[in-house]
């Protein structure tokens, strides 16, 4: 069992590092003058494992912006882990117990990545290290479910399709997989989204090349054993941005039924700017626009306020970030030619972040109906500091509310217009919450006639 999940905590790290590349360096007087491990990582000595312990409990007592710590006894804490600390064996040991310590907070966006995730997640190099085979997934009714295959991808290629049920990954079966994440002392929305987290690392994230053999259920439970290839993602790699890794990233625009226009982008990032502005301008003349953040875990938050201005013809403030001095609004500033037809947000569990300050904005101010399951509710701003080990300690410094007061961390944004996907409507190439944002969009169209 993995006691930290390393395809959760790469996607949680991804929205926490960017949206701190928007805010200026919060950093703790001890992580600054401490000094970066070279990049070959050596097994830390039991001073330096105490030392990251004191400034990673610090941190927290000194930043979190809550200073009742979520409820929780944050000196108690120290003492129940500081012995613990001593004890630890390796590395290994000493993360998986710092990362059990900042669980007790009970909220997202307090992470801790070892060195070794923190170097394979930076490149240089435009071309990929890992590999995908294309392939997505929700938990639905309690199974493992194919949500979406990528075109031309591995998976498509091997002939898998939407409804279909995965119930081994290489040597281990879901049940295998699952059974220790599901003795977490969490809500079953947040069990279920570590289990999909745990299966989309094998399915999304492995060294390119490499292959994955997958057991999986047709449309008809017949049983299937296929190996596939991990090759390279679809996308565009956005460029290093300081520390922030490389990343693909996929965008999609169309015009669907009675000329909706439609976008999905899969994360918040400045290199999508310029595509998204092009996109939302080329739709000035449709009826209705669909903005599809399903399965998108936040990232910049200045690529959704840039968004949020194609959107509007006013500034507005769509929220604001309360830190345990002050707060920040979440100010948007309108663009030219902004679309102002009537606007629906998709999103589901998988939407975090950026994604929830975004669709959550929108929807308090009246500005989007919100369509599809509730978010993650993940939405805190954080910063990142480098520990002495080398690896990189993600805490959350702000609570972000929306204009109407509303808290989103462990909320989620609750649509409006709630729809969840089926196995059955998945078998059936049906998207029920996209047709229902269509024909949202269409009964307002006709009310305007």
């Amino acid at each position: 069992m993995k006691s930290y999940d390393r395809f959760a905590m790469i996607l949680t790290a991804i929205a926490i590092i960017a949206s701190t590349l928007n805010q200026p360096a919060m950093q703790t007087a001890a992580a600054q003058t401490t000094t970066a491990r070279p990049a070959t990582v050596r097994e830390a000595t039991p001073e330096l494992r105490r030392q990251t312990f004191e400034i990673v409990w610090r941190t927290i007592k000194e930043k979190h912006f809550d200073p009742k710590f979520n409820g929780v006894d944050w000196d108690k804490v120290h003492e129940l882990y500081a012995p613990r600390i001593n004890r630890v064996k390796n590395d290994k040991e000493f993360y998986e117990l710092l990362q059990q310590m900042l669980g007790e907070l009970h909220q997202s966006h307090f992470v801790v990545l070892p060195p070794d995730i923190v170097s394979s997640t930076k490149t240089d190099s435009k071309e990929p290290v890992e590999g995908s085979t294309g392939v997505q997934v929700r938990i639905i009714d309690n199974q493992v479910v194919i949500w979406r295959v990528d075109p031309n991808s591995p998976g498509a290629r091997a002939g898998l399709k939407p409804g279909f049920v995965i119930k081994q990954l290489d040597d281990k079966t879901v049940e295998q997989i699952s059974a220790p994440i599901r003795k977490r002392k969490e809500s079953p929305d947040a069990i279920n989204e570590l289990i999909t987290g745990e299966i989309a690392e094998m399915l999304l994230e492995g060294k390119l090349g490499s292959s994955l053999r997958l057991v999986y259920l047709d449309e008809s439970d017949r049983v299937h054993d296929v190996t596939l290839n991990r090759e390279k993602p679809a996308g565009e790699m956005s460029p290093n941005i300081g520390s922030f890794p490389s990343f693909y990233t996929e965008f999609e625009q169309k015009r669907l039924a009675d000329n909706i226009g439609y976008l999905r982008f899969n994360i918040f990032m400045p290199v999508l700017n310029q595509r998204i502005r092009a996109a939302v301008r080329s739709m000035t003349d449709a009826p209705g626009l669909i903005i599809d953040l399903r399965g998108n875990p936040g990232g910049f938050d200045g690529v959704g306020q840039g968004l949020a201005g194609l959107l509007f013809d006013k500034q507005i403030t769509l929220g604001m970030s309360r830190a345990r001095k002050g707060f920040e609004n979440y100010i948007v500033y309108p663009q030219k030619n902004p679309y102002m037809g009537p606007v629906v947000v998709l999103v589901d569990c998988m939407s975090g972040s950026a994604s929830e300050s975004f669709s959550g904005g929108l929807q308090a101010v009246g500005r989007a109906v919100v369509v599809g399951e509730k978010s993650g509710g993940g939405d805190l701003d954080a910063a990142i500091d480098k520990l002495p080990t080398g690896a990189l300690l993600l805490y959350a410094y702000a609570d972000f509310v929306t204009a109407k007061g509303v808290s989103l961390e462990g909320r989620g944004v609750i649509p409006d217009v709630e729809v969840k996907l089926t196995r059955a409507s998945l078998l059936n190439n049906a998207d029920p919450q996209l047709e229902a944002a269509i024909n949202y969009l269409k009964r307002q169209s006709s009310q305007q006639k």
